[in-house]
């Protein structure tokens, strides 16, 4: 499991690159984004080297930044790999709210940052498929 950061941003013209720009000058490596938005705002959400210095330099900056969980599964890197991997979840009545990727240094490996309304249950019946879960650590050497 793992903590991501969400960063609520208007959704207007170089406002997601002022937020990478924070990030940047507080010498906080990213991991992994996704960007989902509407009309009027949108929402970064971001796992990154290290929360507690990203959160005070984008509040510093005018941000609003929220904490939340996550599961970050590796998953194979082939066809049908991450639907093998959901359907854990479905066949457990799992509700997925999103879904992002990363990047691996694995060859054979993909890895997906997942968010669940049930994150507890989740992590137990991806423990009884021998899914595999990444731990902080093993983030932190992406």
């Amino acid at each position: 499991m793992a903590v991501q950061i969400s960063v609520f941003i208007e959704n207007k013209e170089g406002r997601i690159k002022k937020a990478i720009d924070t990030l940047a000058k507080a010498d906080v490596n990213i991991r992994a984004l996704s960007v989902g938005d509407t009309t009027k705002y949108g929402i970064l959400r971001l796992i990154v080297s290290n929360n507690e210095k990203a959160i005070k330099a984008l509040e510093d900056d005018g941000f609003i930044v929220k904490e939340s969980e996550v599961i970050v599964v590796s998953v194979p890197d082939k066809p049908n790999g991450l639907n093998t991997t959901l359907a854990i979840l479905d066949d457990a009545d799992i509700n997925l709210e999103y879904i992002y990727a990363f990047v691996s240094s694995q060859p054979e490996e993909a890895i997906v940052a997942i968010k669940v309304e049930n994150t507890e249950k989740a992590i137990e019946v991806f423990e009884a498929n021998n899914a595999k879960i990444l731990t902080e650590e093993e983030l932190e050497k992406i």
